[in-house]
């Protein structure tokens, strides 16, 4: 698979990832089953959250269930870029202050079983703490080797600019909700900030929320446009010989930030199949044609 460089982490992962956002009610075999799938594939970015299970699984499942596959097989830590996320305590609900930082990165620790994170995202803006003392946890937990490098996630561009203002390491990534549905990393600078600085977007439901898989009809609450684009993107898989979500992973993989897509299914079927998005050669044309679509007007 194509190996995508993560910022100037010189962590290297593959271009897609794997989504542990609904990692949860599984045995332990299926679990394993799972990430072992996602690993051979080259699916090396396997990323998680401490807010993931939160509900009936309780908070910090999915990092738990993970932390349960890395303890059955300790190689497969060796084999993966593992990256967790915090700042999420509902009901509050956000809570990015210095001490909760830390305490929650080292809760994510021993619910996963391991030494590092590789890479620990703040997940979404807390708006009540200073930048500075956001940067002043993330430095602090670099420099004790408890997370190897920071990003954020869900973080407008202004928002991150005035983080790396004040942290002393650099912002390797950001995770932004993207897909052919879903263009607001195409136009409020998310991307181009990411093509600026070398940092890497972290792409989460890539396919809409499953809106843009195979068997999806469009429903009354879903944006008008989606019946067009699924015309749009099954008559460019019908080319391909393709699936409609492959041609849909293949329009967030062409552009030049690189982009590492997660993938969320819980189907290691599923994970094999997502593969073919990465043999799609879309033509300049193909992927504007997507892109109008979604916007519902041509371009300018």
């Amino acid at each position: 698979m194509r190996q995508t460089q993560i910022g100037s982490s010189g962590l290297e992962a593959g271009s897609l990832g794997f989504g542990c956002w609904r990692f949860l009610g599984h045995d332990l075999s299926h679990a394993e089953t799972l990430i072992e799938t996602a690993l051979d594939l080259g699916m090396t970015l396997i990323d998680t959250a401490d807010i993931y299970g939160f509900g009936d699984a309780g908070f910090g499942a999915a990092e738990a269930l993970l932390g349960e596959v890395l303890a059955a097989d300790p190689a497969r830590r060796g084999r993966m870029v593992l990256a967790s996320k915090g700042g999420i305590i509902p009901p509050v609900p956000y809570n990015s202050s210095r001490a909760y930082l830390i305490e929650a990165c080292e809760a994510s620790l021993t619910r996963l079983g391991v030494e590092q994170i590789d890479l620990y995202q703040i997940h979404r803006p807390d708006l009540l703490t200073p930048w500075e003392e956001v940067a002043g946890a993330l430095d602090t937990l670099i420099a004790d080797g408890k997370i190897g490098y920071a990003g954020v996630s869900n973080f407008t561009v202004a928002q991150t600019r005035a983080l790396q203002a004040h942290l002393g390491a650099r912002i390797v990534s950001t995770q932004p909700e993207f897909s052919a549905l879903h263009l607001q990393p195409l136009e409020d600078g998310t991307l181009d900030w990411c093509q600026e600085t070398g940092a890497t977007p972290i792409v989460w439901s890539p396919l809409a929320g499953g809106r843009l898989g195979e068997g999806y009809t469009p429903q009354a609450d879903d944006p008008g446009r989606l019946a067009e684009l699924h015309e749009t993107l099954d008559r460019l898989a019908a080319l391909y010989d393709a699936q409609r979500s492959d041609v849909a992973l293949a329009f967030l993989l062409k552009h030049p930030a690189r982009p590492i897509v997660l993938l969320g299914t819980q189907r290691p079927e599923r994970l094999r199949a997502a593969r073919n998005a990465l043999a799609i050669p879309l033509t300049r044309q193909q992927w504007y044609s997507i892109l109008e679509t979604s916007r519902g007007e041509p371009m300018p």
